[in-house]
């Protein structure tokens, strides 16, 4: 398994070894000592999400406020269009995003680090989502940003109609997040990389 950290900072992309033979393939999706030895420490996993969509559904941008979750996407079946946004008040690459495509063919995961807004558009007829969560869903502290966001400029797509829930499609932009102070600080997803580091000494 190859993991390596993208553009911005606690995006991981991780590309598993993949064993075919004539029955078909085998791998790992998730290694958790692969995963220690590149992020820092362990994976801890509260709760598994899983999503079946229609093409041009996007779902997300959503981020947690601290301490957070962090989140471990893989496409079961289909292609989807994972994208990231740095909300993280006070980083270098804050308002910046990347977007990654991610199929079942590929076999691809991506891990998303708390602090980070992430959501996937549907490309193909159906696609199936998995995810790892480090913490359980918390609607009181979950924050959606418009993934349309025109001053975003998120290379989504446009060949299909897009699908969002009404939370999505209703959601304020980043500035409007921020103003409302909405969106966490940097320093303080710092602190709690640098907690989950260290909480890595007592992980069996």
């Amino acid at each position: 398994m190859f993991i390596e950290e993208l553009d911005i900072e606690g995006v991981f992309m991780v590309e598993p070894k993949i064993f075919p033979d004539l029955r078909g393939v085998f791998l790992e999706p998730f290694s958790q000592p692969a995963f220690r030895k590149a992020v820092g420490h362990p994976l801890w996993v509260a709760q598994v999400n899983c999503s079946w969509s229609h093409r041009g559904t996007i779902r997300g941008l959503h981020v947690v406020g601290l301490p957070g979750q962090a989140r471990y996407f893989n496409c079961a079946h289909g292609t989807m269009l994972c994208v990231v946004l740095d909300t993280r008040i006070g980083s270098p690459t804050f308002g910046k995003h990347l977007a990654v495509e991610v199929t079942a063919e590929s076999r691809r995961a991506l891990y998303v680090a708390e602090g980070l807004a992430a959501g996937f558009l549907a490309l193909s007829e159906h696609v199936t989502v998995w995810y790892l969560c480090s913490s359980l869903y918390s609607p009181t502290t979950t924050v959606s940003i418009d993934p349309l966001d025109p001053d975003l400029n998120i290379p989504w797509p446009r060949d299909h109609e897009f699908i969002l829930s009404d939370m999505d499609r209703n959601a304020p932009s980043l500035r409007e997040a921020e103003e409302r102070g909405l969106l966490p600080f940097y320093r303080d997803c710092q602190a709690r990389y640098a907690e989950l580091d260290a909480m890595a000494d007592i992980y069996p």
